[in-house]
């Protein structure tokens, strides 16, 4: 069995980059609320990477498949609108073909909302919003993509972003998740750690879709990495 094959094993995980810089800026963030968490990361890119400020996982060469595969899953499910949240810089989104989807890129992060909004403009089928998922009133959208996002929230934020979802009344929920983790560990907001939303305290059930990034970060360790889809009305939550 190679190394690409044999399952992975929580302990055979490496530290990610955006763990061991996290670390560099945990006094700074302390008792930061969550829009000031995440301002202070894009200013300071806590999170390290060289091509986007919002991360490694959004270059171009990281998300080669998805831009493939959302527009293809977008039209399967017959989808018209999408909630992209949190959209970062836009940069790998905005080489994604989206025709006929009337799109809403939304970040907690207002001054990168602003910035998009100066490079890539408004039209009538995009537009760009400042948004907290786990309190704001959502825009109600037929797919909410939410993408390396969660695993960076506490649990309690994630249960808050659950109930938020639910409220918006949008229909799907695409978001990411590690497929053999098999433990969820407790992080502060804006730190990160893999996520599995099937495992504890979560439950979530086998989502109804599945996109294997093809995640090449510390040496294939977290190629079990992918984008879930699941119905909003499933979530836990009030709604």
């Amino acid at each position: 069995m190679t190394d690409e094959t044999k399952p992975l094993a929580d302990t055979d995980r490496p530290e990610a980059l955006a763990q061991r810089v996290y670390r560099r800026h945990t006094q700074a963030l302390a008792g930061l609320g969550l829009a000031d968490t995440f301002d202070y990361i894009w200013r300071n890119n806590v999170w390290g990477a060289e091509e986007s400020r919002s991360g490694l996982g959004s270059g171009l060469d990281g998300t080669a498949r998805l831009r493939a595969a959302i527009p293809a899953l977008l039209r399967e499910i017959g989808a018209a609108s999408l909630l992209d949240l949190p959209c970062g810089d836009f940069g790998w989104m905005s080489r994604t073909h989206l025709e006929g989807i009337s799109y809403t890129g939304a970040d907690i992060v207002a001054d990168l909302v602003a910035k998009n909004i100066v490079l890539y403009g408004e039209t009538d089928r995009r537009r760009f919003l400042r948004l907290d998922l786990t309190r704001d009133l959502l825009p109600k959208a037929d797919v909410v993509l939410c993408r390396d996002c969660l695993v960076h929230l506490s649990a309690e934020s994630i249960a808050a972003a659950f109930a938020n979802l639910r409220r918006s009344g949008s229909t799907w929920l695409l978001t990411t998740t590690f497929l053999e983790l098999q433990g969820n560990r407790v992080i502060a907001d804006g730190d990160w750690r893999p996520l599995n939303l099937q495992r504890p305290p979560f439950g979530l059930p086998a989502p109804h879709r599945v996109i294997v990034e093809g995640c090449t970060e510390e040496g294939g360790a977290y190629r079990d990495k992918a984008l879930g889809l699941w119905r909003i009305a499933d979530l836990p939550g009030a709604a």
